[in-house]
Parts: structure tokens; C-alpha cells; sequence
């Protein structure tokens, strides 16, 4: 029996940067009644904070949940308040050079993009992610940009030469988040295996970016039972099989 399911984010929970909506607010409350709920992503702790924290309902248990932000580099569980348990972050000189990279990377791959919508590259500390279109992007735009992940593949393909040393995964609809070397959604998939005690074969997860280079994958190659969803549409129907199976297993 699982004990313990792992969430993507965007794409997976929600649509990119958007609030969970009341019916996944309201599934998650019932699965955190059964079992551990842990959700890994790209997006800093903020972005959980608005995403899902403040969505849940009233009385959810959430110290049956951990939150795991940009890709697994930071751990945050609850215990009367939430606590952060790590962050991998940066040197400052690590920074500079990912960021310069970055913009290489981008005007060799010819992808100019003509409008943006806020920042298009973050500094998240133990992240640093680039967002195509900017971080306020209207998300129909955003998918309509790199929806078969060809242009950010591209991207990553000089960064992987320019960048050799540190980890380089796309994710999200227009974004590529680079970590440090062996930090990435993998590293947290083992953090919560040791720091919840659970067996790698008593997880499974979730995501939307499950394939070679997309930023969910290193979760699959940990070894984790993982599952590829479309969208948060079919992540709802999923969820509500394995609130079925799991409230059925306890009776």
C-alpha cells in the first residue's frame, strides 16, 4: 500500500502560476485524511504559499504534508508552524555564470521572443529558472509557445555544453530550471524517503513533465512508480481513484 503521494505543481495541480482550484483543494483535503501528501516543484515557497496553502481548507491535516519548492532543492514540513529543513543554494559566483549562460544560450538558439511579462530569469537561491515569456506571462500565451517542449530542448542543449556541471531540466510550460549537479527532483524524492521514513516502493508521483530532460523525470529515474498526467483535469480523476483504494484499504 502507498503511504505517500508525490505532486508536481504546475501542469500537474494546477495550470502554470494559477491557484489549485476548489474541486483540487478539496480532493487533496481528503487524500491528506488517508495518506502523506508531498508536492515538488519549480516554483519557490511563495508560490506554494499561494498556489495550494492558501487554498486548503480549514482543518486540513497538514502535518501530513511536506512542500518541496525549485525541484526539490528546498524542504519545508509542518509542525505546529512550517519549518524549512534545508536549501542548496547558489554561490553567488554559481549565479552569475548560470545567468550568463542562460542568455547565451537563449540568443544562440535563435528563440527571440518579441513580448514578455515581468522577469524572465529568477533568481530562487538554490534555482535559478528562465521563463520564456516572464513570470507574469497571460498562460494561454504560454502555452501556446513551446507546447512539444522543441524550442526549450534547443536551449537546453547549449546550456548542457555551456553548463556541464550543473543540472538542466525543462518544466512548467515555457520555463528551464537549472540546479546544482544531482539536485533536483530525484534528490528530494530520497529526502522524503529519509526524512519520513518511507520505502521508495510505498511512493508514487505525479507529473506532467515525465520524459527525458523534462524536470519531473529524475522522480521516475529514483525509481518511484510515477504517473504522466495531461493536465490537472486528469490529476483530479487520478487522485480521486487513489482516495477510493486507499480509504478502502483502511476499512
Amino acid at each position: 500500500m502507498k503511504k505517500l503521494v508525490v505532486y508536481d505543481l504546475d501542469g500537474t495541480l494546477a495550470e502554470s502560476k494559477a491557484a489549485i482550484d476548489a474541486e483540487m483543494a478539496s480532493l487533496l483535503n481528503s487524500l491528506l485524511g488517508v495518506v502523506r501528501v508531498a508536492v515538488i516543484s519549480g516554483g519557490d515557497w511563495p508560490q506554494f504559499q499561494k498556489q495550494v496553502l492558501a487554498e486548503l481548507p480549514g482543518g486540513a491535516n497538514i502535518d501530513h504534508l511536506s512542500i518541496l519548492p525549485t525541484c526539490g532543492t528546498k524542504f519545508y514540513r509542518h509542525d505546529g508552524e512550517w519549518r524549512k529543513l534545508y536549501s542548496q543554494d547558489f554561490t553567488g559566483e554559481e549565479k552569475t555564470k548560470i545567468i550568463e549562460s542562460l542568455k547565451q544560450a537563449i540568443v544562440s538558439a535563435g528563440f527571440k521572443v518579441s513580448k514578455t511579462w515581468g522577469d524572465t530569469i529568477q533568481d530562487r537561491g538554490s534555482q535559478i529558472t528562465y521563463s520564456a515569456l516572464g513570470q507574469q506571462a497571460p498562460i494561454e500565451e504560454k502555452k501556446q509557445w513551446d507546447a512539444d517542449f522543441g524550442k526549450r530542448q534547443k536551449i537546453k542543449e547549449f546550456l548542457d555544453k555551456l553548463i556541464p556541471e550543473f543540472s538542466v531540466r525543462l518544466g512548467g510550460t515555457t520555463s528551464i530550471d537549472v540546479t546544482k549537479h544531482g539536485i533536483d527532483k530525484a534528490y528530494g524524492i530520497r529526502k522524503l524517503r529519509d526524512v519520513l521514513e518511507i520505502g521508495l516502493d510505498e511512493l508514487i508521483f505525479l507529473g506532467d513533465a515525465i520524459f527525458p530532460g523534462g524536470n519531473d523525470y529524475p522522480a521516475k529515474q529514483a525509481g518511484v512508480d510515477s504517473i504522466r498526467v495531461r493536465d490537472p483535469e486528469e490529476t483530479k480523476r487520478v487522485t480521486q481513484a487513489m482516495i477510493a483504494c486507499l480509504a478502502g484499504s483502511q476499512r
